[in-house]
């Protein structure tokens, strides 16, 4: 029955890779997302020359290319999959391992990331895989995670990913805390869609959460009308992000954390 369980998530996953692989260069959530994140590599690799930087669960390796702007990237992908749309895209630090036993010695580190894959984990998996990026990481290291926030926000995409939970800013502090990280900087992200949102999911459980995750989940890019004005409101929202506001609501959290 483990076996089985095991199988059936990995296909998910891999679904939603195929699906990631199709739409993370024009949609508006993926632009959004970058935007978000760089002002931390940023703060992260500060004062570093070509420092070393590792993906924890690269997915299709896309980001990848944007972690090479900032330092020497590594990925670790559990899926055949998403070995295969790395190795497309010409990724060659590019390996097969899970995120709860990184195929990496310890402070050997000196940026980790991890972009969506905790609230896809069990809970013993999950607090393994915090334990691992936290060994990796060099003295000072910073980690950078972004998670799904916010039970409330559960829905068709919810089954379609395979997710196990949604986080608040307390609950992702109080798990990185344990495992000896400090906390640098945290916030919701996607303030600026969270009505829209949050009205479609809250819909989508009223009718009932569909068992297939409503077959694309979020993974379909909008009419080119909107998918650009959801795209700007992202870009105007990452703006005063990086000026250091912190947003209070989101469907995302993101931050930065320090080993101490």
């Amino acid at each position: 029955m483990v076996a089985g369980t095991e199988y059936h998530k990995i296909r998910s996953v891999d679904r939603m890779l195929e699906a990631t692989f199709r739409v993370e260069q024009h949609h508006f959530w993926y632009r959004g997302f970058r935007r978000f994140v760089e002002p931390l590599l940023v703060r992260a690799t500060e004062g570093k020359q070509r420092p070393r930087i590792l993906d924890c669960g690269a997915g299709t390796g896309a980001n990848l290319l944007l972690l090479e702007k900032y330092g020497v990237s590594f990925g670790v992908e559990l899926t055949w999959n998403g070995l295969q749309f790395g190795r497309a895209r010409g990724l060659t630090r590019l390996s097969q391992g899970t995120v709860a036993a990184l195929p990496f010695s310890g402070g050997s580190i000196d940026v980790a990331v991890s972009f969506d894959v905790l609230y896809c984990l069990e809970d013993l998996v999950e607090e393994q895989a915090i334990s691992e990026m936290f060994r990796v990481l060099k003295p000072g290291g910073a980690l950078i995670v972004n998670v799904a926030a916010l039970d409330m926000l559960k829905g068709d995409h919810s089954v379609l990913v395979s997710e196990v939970r949604r986080y608040t800013r307390s609950r992702l502090r109080s798990k990185l805390q344990r495992a000896g990280f400090g906390i640098e900087r945290m916030t919701y992200t996607n303030a600026a869609l969270f009505p829209i949102t949050a009205s479609v999911r809250a819909l989508q459980r009223l009718r009932g959460v569909k068992p297939d995750g409503g077959k694309r989940g979020d993974f379909y890019v909008p009419p080119a009308p909107v998918n650009s004005l959801f795209s700007g409101a992202l870009a105007v929202e990452s703006t005063l992000i990086a000026a250091g506001i912190d947003m209070p609501v989101g469907s995302s959290v993101l931050c930065l954390a320090r080993k101490n």
